[in-house]
C-alpha cells in the first residue's frame, strides 16, 4: 500500500493534499529488533523484511527517535522492525478512512 493512498481530498471539485496520520504501532512480541550498520536505509530494511521498499515509514513510525528527513539509519541504533505489518496497514486505512 502506497503511504499516499489518503492523502488527495476532493473539495469543492478542487484536489488537495492532505496529511497522512500514522497510527501508533504497539509493540509484538514477535516484532523483530536489528542494530543498524554504515550505509543501512530505511527502505532496503524494509525491502529485506517484508518485500517492499515503500513500506520504511512503518519502521519509521516504530522507531520515533530515529532522524525524520532521510531513509539513511545512524549506524549503532537499535531497531524495531513490527511484525505484523499487516495490522499497522489496516490501523492507517482505519485512521485515515475516518476523517
Amino acid at each position: 500500500m502506497s503511504r499516499y493512498k489518503f492523502t488527495t481530498i476532493q473539495q469543492e471539485d478542487t484536489p488537495r493534499r492532505g496529511t497522512l496520520i500514522y497510527p501508533y504501532v504497539t509493540e509484538h512480541p514477535e516484532d523483530i529488533y536489528v542494530i543498524t550498520t554504515v550505509g543501512d536505509r530505511l527502505d532496503v530494511i524494509s525491502s529485506s523484511y517484508y518485500g517492499d521498499s515503500s513500506l520504511w515509514w512503518i519502521i519509521a513510525s516504530a522507531n520515533p527517535s530515529i532522524r525524520r528527513d532521510s531513509l539513511n539509519v545512524a549506524p549503532g541504533i537499535q531497531l524495531r522492525i513490527p511484525y505484523n505489518k499487516q495490522e499497522v496497514l489496516k490501523s492507517v486505512t482505519k485512521v485515515n478512512n475516518q476523517r
